[in-house]
């Protein structure tokens, strides 16, 4: 079992920053890639970024690319989201999640993929 806390939302302005991170427990992160989706109210969940295992890959949504970056550290367990130029639309709850899988190459995968979710951590961004 792995568990997984996000950490790092609040509310900011259009073109400011924030950075999430997310700390997991239970079981080392290194063997999991991980991923950050997101869920704006009344909207389906979506893909934001994700990434390989090693942190040798990364892949992110076409809205978020060149804005956002995805990183991890093994060694701490943790893994983070770098938010830049935010955009009202970016507004949603951020959840990061893991999934056993030793793939060198990150790909775009559907949540029902992935093995463990973080509780989510709200993001809003004000025009």
């Amino acid at each position: 079992q792995v568990q997984l806390v996000e950490s790092g939302g609040g509310l900011v302005q259009a073109g400011g920053s924030l950075r999430l991170s997310c700390a997991a427990s239970g079981r080392t992160l290194s063997i999991y890639a991980m991923g950050w989706f997101r869920q704006a109210p009344g909207k389906e969940r979506e893909f934001v970024a994700t990434i390989t295992w090693n942190g040798g890959s990364t892949f992110y949504a076409d809205s978020v690319k060149g804005r956002f970056t995805i990183s991890r550290d093994n060694a701490k367990n943790t893994g983070d989201l770098q938010m830049n130029s935010l955009k009202p639309e970016d507004t949603a709850v951020y959840y990061c999640a893991a999934q056993q899988s030793q793939r060198r190459t990150a790909q775009l995968l559907p949540p029902t993929r992935y093995d463990y979710w973080g509780q989510g951590t709200q993001v809003t961004v004000s025009s």
